[in-house]
């Protein structure tokens, strides 16, 4: 436990705060591109004590909300077919698709169920054997290794009614995405502290090179925080670019080979669409042809499905930086966690539901 309030400590807050103060001479923009680093900020108070010379925008790193909307469809097509078992981390059962969500199909009848690993599906197709098993394998490259694992097993054991829905994106990608942007404000970025874990650092230096800007590896504590945006501030002060790990503790330049071995076996790099935002190229990951017999796009045939967005929501430029949740015309109104019409105000990691859930907004 000391461990911990350790990067809670208020004092070490404090003195964090008051040397971003005195280093910060310019307006400077930054992203933090996780979510769930979005929601800390929130939480602790961050945004409102930096000084008003610090922007801090949020960015795509949500892998519930960049979850594209065909993928719910398909998902939700599955789902209605007989003999068929849905599993999936609990936070996309909230996720809407067009008309509902997974809440609803299990409502409905469907066999939804909620699993805290992807081999636990495993374990499922294995104790059903004469039924279809499902796992909705979304996120970064957090997530990436152990659904590649799951997959890898099933090949080694043979077991034929496993399959994965497979909604995989990767980080550098949309920073230059993003950094390219006509409408970019972006200066610097913390990165996800979880992600680096996998993936190191490595990966970051040719983003930051090629647009000049500061990459922090950062965690998710306010000590952690505050030290990855002291450390942006510095960088952009001095004018340079380049990458620093402010999450020692945790991140190393060469991430974790063994896990990015397991993913690199089983999934390949390929253009893919993110919610709100569009296809970005050689932004995500797809089964190798090795493991196609594994693909539920292919097994059930639901490729073909494409729904539009709702008009209403906002949620592509909220993720791009380009917009605080709060300017949306539909936050806090037509869209609230009860009614969303995005995924941003549903998931856990998501901004708008960090802005909804902390009162960013006066009418609220």
């Amino acid at each position: 436990m000391r461990f911990i309030d350790e990067y809670r400590d208020p004092e070490r807050a404090r003195a964090l705060l008051e040397e971003i103060r005195r280093v910060a001479s310019r307006e400077w923009t930054i992203m933090e591109i996780c979510g769930g680093q979005t929601h800390s900020i929130m939480r602790n108070g961050i945004d409102q004590l930096l000084p008003s010379n610090i922007r801090l925008v949020h960015g795509p790193g949500c892998p519930v909300c960049v979850t594209p909307l065909e993928t719910i469809e398909r998902v939700l097509a599955i789902a209605s077919r007989p003999g068929v078992i849905i599993t999936s981390f609990g936070d996309m059962l909230r996720v809407p698709g067009s008309t509902k969500d997974l809440f609803m199909a299990r409502s409905e009848g469907a066999d939804v169920r909620i699993v805290f690993s992807p081999l636990e599906a495993l374990q499922i197709a294995r104790d059903h054997p004469d039924r279809e098993v499902v796992f909705l394998a979304v996120g970064f490259e957090t997530t990436a290794p152990a659904n590649a694992m799951a997959i890898r097993q099933a090949a080694r054991e043979g077991i034929g009614n496993f399959s994965e829905l497979v909604s995989q994106v990767t980080v550098p990608p949309a920073m230059r995405a993003i950094l390219s942007s006509p409408g970019n404000r972006v200066q610097g970025f913390l990165a996800a502290g979880h992600v680096c874990a996998i993936m190191g650092w490595e990966e970051y230096e040719p983003v930051s090179a090629e647009f000049g800007v500061p990459v922090v590896p950062a965690g998710f504590e306010p000590v952690d925080l505050l030290a990855g945006i002291l450390t942006v501030v510095e960088m952009l002060e001095a004018g340079a670019s380049g990458v620093k790990n402010a999450y020692g503790r945790i991140v190393t330049r060469e991430g974790n080979p063994e896990a990015m071995r397991v993913m690199n076996e089983v999934f390949e790099v390929a253009d893919r669409p993110w919610r709100g935002i569009g296809v970005i190229a050689k932004s995500g990951l797809v089964l190798r042809d090795a493991f196609h017999r594994f693909d539920a796009e292919k097994r059930f045939d639901v490729g073909h499905i494409a729904p539009q967005e709702s008009p209403l929501c906002r949620s592509g430029e909220v993720l791009q930086g380009h917009l605080k949740p709060s300017d949306c015309p539909a936050f806090g109104r037509e869209c609230t966690p009860l009614t969303p019409l995005g995924a941003t105000m549903v998931s856990s990691e998501g901004a708008c539901s960090a802005y909804f859930k902390y009162h960013r907004n006066a009418t609220l």
